[in-house]
């Protein structure tokens, strides 16, 4: 892994099972995963949460509190906070992080594009990751500065470099209170268009990071992405070989608690970096120049 991939600062902590803290991760996300699945063609009581297109519904409550659940018994003594039912338990160094259905937008629509994460965090660094995809039955995990982990076991392929090829494959996610006028985020997809192959804008974060992560795709763009997603899945991209940087280029600090703009993000395969850099750096100088799009009807 790269050096500027890990936090600066991070320690390992004697006082937990970090194994043990991994396997009941997967155990609940995978628990939790096989009700999704069995439950997910059936009433889903989709409801808007706030003002800004995200959605709920009972399947996301439901798989929350399965999670919840298997946490609290195993250490009582962490904090939990989860994507529907916020925070519970002591203040923690230890703070177990939970999107029971990363993709509720695209399950709603009967779209089957949809997965579970859970994280732990020691003093706020991501230290644990576990993504579940209850489609495709498989699950990855990492610990940090041990490498991710594969559904068949063992540690899963590291990420390889390639040869310098422009026709990239790029995932996109933005925060919720991302605006549709937004003029950064739309300069952004603006160049994404013109110089990806195939852009991804997956709705499902842990989705887009599990693939750059196996190597599926080249690389990751987020801007001011949303938080409970965001260290399960930068533990498994940073654990595999994949560089995360900011925007500008410089060191992204993966702990939880950060501004929601410190949360804007470039991720890629060896090779790619670079080539991301410069669709950003692009995308800033593109800014003044976009014309301020308003359609009829449309806020």
């Amino acid at each position: 892994m790269s050096a500027i991939s890990r936090p600066p600062g991070y320690r390992w902590d004697a006082d937990l099972d970090l194994d043990h803290a991994r396997a009941v991760a997967v155990e609940a996300a995978e628990t939790a995963g096989a009700m999704l699945r069995g439950r997910a063609l059936g009433e889903l009581g989709v409801a808007a949460k706030g003002s800004a297109g995200d959605l709920a519904t009972v399947l996301d409550t439901a798989a929350e509190e399965i999670i919840r659940e298997r946490i609290r018994v195993s250490f009582p003594d962490h904090r939990i906070r989860g994507e529907e039912g916020g925070a519970s338990g002591p203040a923690s160094r230890w703070e177990w992080l939970i999107d029971p259905l990363d993709g509720t937008n695209n399950i709603a629509i009967g779209m089957p594009n949809y997965v579970v994460g859970v994280a732990l965090c020691s003093d706020r660094q991501p230290t644990v990751g576990v993504v579940h995809d209850p489609v495709a039955g498989r699950t990855w995990s990492a610990l940090r500065g041990g490498g991710m982990h594969g559904p068949r076991g063992g540690h899963a392929a590291r990420a390889r470099a390639k040869g310098r090829d422009h026709s990239l494959t790029i995932a996109w996610t933005q925060g919720y209170q991302v605006g549709r006028h937004n003029i950064a985020a739309r300069a952004l997809k603006y160049v994404l268009d013109a110089a990806a192959l195939r852009i991804l804008p997956l709705w499902a974060p842990l989705a887009s990071w599990s693939m750059l992560a196996r190597d599926d795709i080249d690389g990751f763009i987020g801007y001011c992405a949303e938080e409970v997603d965001l260290p399960a899945g930068y533990l498994l991209a940073v654990e595999a070989g994949v560089t995360v940087l900011t925007l500008d280029g410089g060191h992204f600090d993966g702990r939880i608690g950060q501004a929601a703009r410190r949360r804007s993000f470039v991720a890629a395969r060896p090779g790619h970096v670079d080539t991301l850099l410069s669709i950003v750096k692009t995308a800033a100088a593109l800014e003044p120049e976009l014309p301020d799009i308003r359609v009829p009807g449309l806020t």
